[in-house]
């Protein structure tokens, strides 16, 4: 199905008249689609060629236009280096605002495809790097693909501070007392146990854990239950690798360079557990949203769908 030059430049009129304003008033010149459009494909290209055939049209073509849009807006818009193009902040600005227009207009033509309302629009979810290895990616895979007009954008973190200033939308948090100004429900209960590879079990006797070679969040992670588990039950142990994630922490135990109290979900093959899970340092699988996003579709239906499909292994 083909959309012409019109719904281009209706759909993108809205996304950035105010910025468009700015500029039209210094330089008495209306940006339209197709100068958009040339902007973005040089941005995503890099260079005069990779943008042409994007385009496709012929170098000269894009070389041409270039020149002529910055003449036009009385501003320069790419740097040329050894590099290739690099985008000012301004062509980067309308780059980004190009994006957004290009991503209504593929949600509007998906609807028309479908016949009717589709969910469309951009969640920010943010959760931390072992969650997202063992339990999104997977849930993600099931359900995504039935909404091709939904754009995800992830952020790994530990804190719930990016939920709280309103940097994302949805969190996925391993906590026993999430924050009361969110809202959401818990998923499921996630123990930790000492696990080490079968590689590293091969040379050492496990039965005594304190005098194996320890691998433990470092300062990024006061308050892990795993650390308050160690402190209190091998107050001597000194471990000899520290990372500020657990996923880090899963892999160098996958690596055989020691032992480490790991969640369940990412006690995976090759993998062996030494302990029973670690009684009374449990969490818990959180799906948080704000008050506020509750009355967003695209938020609701991504919080749902993540809610049936989380699972632990």
């Amino acid at each position: 199905m083909l959309i012409d030059g019109a719904h281009y430049r209706l759909a993108f009129t809205h996304s950035i008249l105010a910025f468009s304003q700015v500029i039209n008033a210094a330089t008495h010149y209306r940006l339209g689609y197709p100068d958009l459009a040339l902007i973005l494909a040089l941005v995503r290209g890099g260079s005069l060629a990779r943008a042409a055939q994007l385009l496709r049209v012929d170098v000269s073509t894009v070389f041409r236009a270039v020149r002529r849009l910055e003449s036009a807006l009385g501003q320069q818009l790419f740097e040329k280096s050894r590099a290739g193009y690099l985008p000012t902040t301004l062509a980067q600005t309308l780059a980004e605002q190009a994006e957004r227009a290009e991503q209504a207009l593929e949600a509007a033509r998906i609807g028309v495809e479908q016949g009717g309302e589709v969910v469309s629009g951009t969640v920010r979810l943010t959760c931390t790097d072992s969650v997202l290895q063992g339990l999104l990616l997977p849930a993600l895979a099931q359900f995504m693909p039935n909404y091709p007009a939904l754009t995800l954008e992830l952020s790994t973190s530990n804190d719930f501070a990016n939920l709280s200033r309103r940097d994302a939308d949805i969190a996925l948090r391993l906590t026993r007392t999430p924050p009361e100004h969110l809202v959401g429900r818990q998923l499921a209960k996630i123990s930790y146990r000492v696990c080490a590879s079968r590689r590293y079990l091969q040379n050492i006797d496990a039965t005594d854990l304190a005098a194996l070679t320890w691998i433990a969040p470092d300062e990024f992670l006061p308050d892990h239950p795993t650390v308050a588990w160690r402190r209190q039950q091998l107050p001597g142990v000194t471990p000899a690798y520290r990372c500020n994630s657990m996923l880090s922490v899963t892999e160098l135990v996958r690596g055989g360079l020691g032992v480490a109290a790991l969640p369940d979900f990412l006690i995976t093959e090759g993998l062996q557990a030494l302990s029973e899970p670690l009684h009374g340092y449990d969490t818990a699988l959180w799906l948080l949203t704000r008050p506020d996003c509750r009355a967003l579709r695209s938020v609701v239906t991504l919080f749902d769908e993540l809610g049936r499909a989380l699972r632990l292994p």
